[in-house]
């Protein structure tokens, strides 16, 4: 029984949720602002966080930036505002997915369960979990890449990221194809997503940060 842990302070937002996460077959907990959702976290596991935004006290981006420094599960941000800004930031802060408010209860659980299954697909497939490829350690056990001895922590996104194009070294890429099997889907942004998703990444590989090389016009592609 995946375990969702829901936080909005709209008690409104959390019952809709709660219910069509219950007939899943999802075991909820739920909190009513970012400092809560900290706390409980720093208690519980979960499979993944449904998140707000916009709350008080501790917003989202606070919240799943300090999860972060602790824990890998993914989590999807609801959105009232929907801006690419927002999009392309809370990447940057390690958010899995977005949904935007006024959302779909069933749209929104399609995207928990794209972001679990996706979860699942990569996880490791050996006993140490580390995966060694020109010049580059994976620790997909602890989403970390090391390089040159420099040991650097991947987001949940970034280590998705980087196993795609591990998987299919050689191969060109397409940006579609990229935001379809990290994301789950190609509603926005698809240029400005991958471009800064990929960046970021880079930032983590040092000297290795070339493997990843641009494909003008087309895509990426992994070459160690």
């Amino acid at each position: 029984m995946p375990k969702i842990l829901i936080v909005d302070d709209e008690p409104d937002i959390i019952t809709l949720i709660s219910r069509y996460a219950k007939r899943e077959g999802c075991d909820v907990m739920t909190a009513g602002d970012g400092r809560q959702a900290i706390e409980i976290c720093l208690k519980e596991n979960f499979d993944l966080i449904v998140m707000d935004i916009m709350m008080p006290d501790t917003d989202g981006f606070t919240a799943c930036k300090k999860i972060r420094e602790f824990s890998d599960v993914p989590v999807i941000m609801l959105s009232a505002r929907g801006t690419e800004f927002d999009k392309l930031f809370g990447f940057e802060v390690g958010v899995d997915d977005y949904v935007t408010k006024p959302f779909s209860p069933m749209e929104l659980m399609a995207r928990i369960k794209a972001v679990m299954n996706r979860r699942k697909a990569s996880a490791p497939q050996n006993d140490s979990g580390i995966v060694n490829i020109g010049g580059l350690e994976i620790d997909t056990f602890g989403l970390t890449v090391t390089v040159d001895g420099v040991k650097n922590e991947l987001t949940a996104k970034e280590f998705s990221l980087l196993m795609l194009f591990v998987n299919n070294r050689g191969a060109v890429l397409s940006r579609e194809k990229i935001l379809n099997e990290v994301w789950g889907y190609d509603s926005f942004g698809v240029d400005r997503t991958v471009d800064w998703q990929i960046k970021l990444l880079r930032s983590k590989l040092g000297s290795c940060r070339d493997c990843i090389k641009t494909v003008r016009g087309v895509g990426y592609k992994f070459e160690p």
